[in-house]
């Protein structure tokens, strides 16, 4: 990062790097396959690491007192933020992998298959949509005379 008169530009390489890592994963996350889905996630965060490695400023001296003038030193705080983003990929990452095993060992293929259950769900709110609508139609109908009824005026 260049600083000029206060305001900070990000080296134009490292921001569409960032924006072709994010893009590609998500591009890849919402393909059906799971060995997809965690390359995918792995590019979502090695790209959001980039992104806070390019936001968190420019290169500066080891940040400790005495050794380099306060200054010139680097903010310590977005090199510790992408280390603990780096465990938490490793995590999740190690998650998926296992539930990807877990699907290839029950139905020998990675791919996610729609849930019927859900299917199930959705036909019950529609139908229960569909009953609702059919009694509001009937509340505002006229309701039936009954024999003892006369209209006003009759008689």
């Amino acid at each position: 990062m260049s600083w000029a008169n206060g305001v900070g530009t990000a080296n134009v390489t490292l921001v569409v790097a960032v924006a072709v890592l994010v893009g590609s994963g998500v591009y890849l996350l919402l393909e059906r396959t799971l060995t997809r889905v965690v390359l995918g996630t792995l590019l979502i965060g090695n790209g959001v690491n980039l992104l806070i490695l390019v936001g968190g400023g420019a290169a500066g001296g080891a940040p400790i007192l005495g050794r380099t003038p306060i200054g010139a030193m680097s903010d310590p705080l977005p090199e510790a933020m992408i280390l603990t983003a780096i465990v938490i990929t490793l995590g999740v990452s190690a998650f998926l992998l296992a539930v990807a095993n877990r699907s290839w060992q029950l139905t020998g293929d990675d791919e996610v298959q729609n849930d019927y259950e859900d299917h199930r769900v959705i036909e019950r709110a529609e139908h229960r949509e569909a009953d609702e609508e059919t009694e509001a139609d009937t509340d505002t109908d006229e309701r039936p005379e009954e024999p003892g009824d006369q209209p006003e005026g009759a008689g």
